[in-house]
């Protein structure tokens, strides 16, 4: 039987998986075999700009607070797997997948993006996704093209009323 010390460390582990889990918006599992030292630092930066982080948990462990929150990523669990996470939906993915570009050791396994177990190829798309930021933009210019487009007309309609 294993010592109580270790178990209630083992414990505590769990339970910071399972609150880690529970506040973020995404987390995601990648494999990061291969990441030398100072990558592994530069995708940490990269990731803690956004917001986001990433730990690296036993899987035994990552499986036990998973189960307990009934999310089933057994399967993805399977060689050394880091979890990303963070309070915004898009942004781990994204920084994930930028940094996956140039470092191919690293590999997205699968996410939990607001509740929903998603797969690589879907976290591929989630990828593509604006930043909010860039979303807010399209979203302003999209709203000033309609007085502009209008103010255009009826400068239009004005030199032609002159005119006549």
């Amino acid at each position: 039987m294993a010592n109580a010390k270790i178990l209630a460390g083992k414990e505590k582990v769990v339970e910071e998986i399972k609150t880690t889990t529970n506040d973020a918006s995404t987390i995601v599992l990648f494999d990061y075999r291969g990441l030398t030292d100072n990558e592994s630092k530069e995708l940490r930066r990269a990731l803690r700009e956004t917001g986001s982080d990433f730990k690296v948990y036993k899987n035994t462990l990552m499986k036990r607070a998973f189960n307990d929150l009934n999310i089933n990523l057994d399967a993805s669990l399977e060689g050394p797997s880091a979890l990303a996470y963070g309070s915004d939906t898009v942004a781990p993915i994204k920084v994930l997948s930028e940094f996956a570009k140039n470092h191919p050791a690293l590999v997205l396994k699968v996410g939990v993006v607001d509740g929903e177990v998603s797969d690589s190829a879907k976290l591929a798309e989630f990828a593509k996704i604006p930043s909010r930021d860039g979303l807010l933009t399209m979203l302003a210019g999209a709203l000033i093209a309609i007085p502009k487009d209008l103010s255009i007309c009826l400068d239009l309609y004005a030199k032609q009323k002159e005119e006549n």
